[in-house]
């Protein structure tokens, strides 16, 4: 039989974790509120951009023969992987999922990969796997701005203008509910026209041409969509962490019931055991 004694220390263990785990659960609610706020109100405005530079170019003409991020090469030597993880673990399997998640693609891919990490965890799994890191970006806030995910999109367009990447993706959870997040794997570069036959008329006249219109907004483009993979992340991050720590409080409380049944087992037996040795006793004196 456990004594009481070690039965009390663990029951109070366990009651400190599931205070820690729960003040982590109210937290993450706070801050996915917050994240998930952000990351759905970019969604119109990355879907309409999204189209728009589809739409623009289909109708530049040779723009794509001049512009390095409308090129496409072939054959593809090197990929590059825009990989975002979060910072912290207590998660759940957030990570490790998408981790997976990318892994299976690269081996489909079969290419030669360099890894822009956003995210400890995602740099350390590669970094472990003997990976090529060719940036790394760690600390992003909560609440993010474009200013501070300018320095990744920088590092892309650079890399695939000057050549050294054929092609480009980026991978991270997207948003799908509180209790459900979705690993996915994205082409970022080339961008791929939108296929526009010959009847078919546009919807918008851009002046001074189509192609000026594309080529000034190329940039804007990727930095818009790292930008907002960035906060589907966060949020991705967010819910999962106040999912994994409300079932952590859940299973700390239940083996605190646990435990407690069975202290009172325990201390039913000792005083059962006393009292027979007093009664045994008296029967002796008498």
């Amino acid at each position: 039989m456990i004594s009481p004694r070690i039965l009390r220390r663990r029951i109070r263990s366990i009651q400190s974790t599931a205070k820690i785990t729960k003040a982590m659960e109210m937290i993450a609610t706070a801050k996915m509120k917050r994240a998930q706020d952000q990351a759905v109100a970019g969604r119109p405005y990355d879907e309409k951009l999204s189209h728009l530079i589809s739409d623009l170019a289909a109708q530049s003409g040779g723009t794509d023969a001049y512009h390095p991020l409308l090129q496409h090469r072939d054959p593809i030597i090197k990929i590059a992987i825009i990989h975002i993880t979060s910072d912290r673990g207590l998660c759940g399997g957030l990570n490790t999922t998408i981790n997976r998640y990318v892994a299976d693609f690269l081996l489909q891919q079969n290419k030669e990969t360099a890894f822009i990490t956003v995210g400890s965890k995602g740099r350390d799994h590669f970094h472990r796997a003997h990976q090529n890191i060719l940036a790394e970006f760690t600390k992003i806030s909560d609440r993010p701005t474009l200013f501070e995910t300018l320095p990744i999109s920088h590092i892309v367009i650079d890399e695939y203008s000057s050549g050294n990447v054929d092609k480009v993706f980026i991978s991270y959870n997207h948003f799908v509910s509180t209790i459900q997040q979705k690993p996915v794997v994205e082409q970022l570069l080339p961008i791929e026209p939108a296929k526009i036959s010959g009847t078919q008329t546009t919807e918008f006249i851009y002046e001074p041409n189509a192609s000026f219109v594309l080529e000034q907004l190329l940039p804007r483009f990727i930095q818009m969509k790292v930008y907002h993979a960035v906060l589907e992340a966060i949020a991705s991050e967010h819910s999962a962490r106040m999912i994994a720590m409300r079932n952590a409080t859940d299973n700390a409380n239940e083996l605190v019931d646990g435990l407690t049944l069975t202290l009172n087992k325990a201390r039913q037996e000792m005083i059962t055991t006393e009292l027979l040795d007093i009664s045994g006793g008296v029967e002796v004196l008498q």
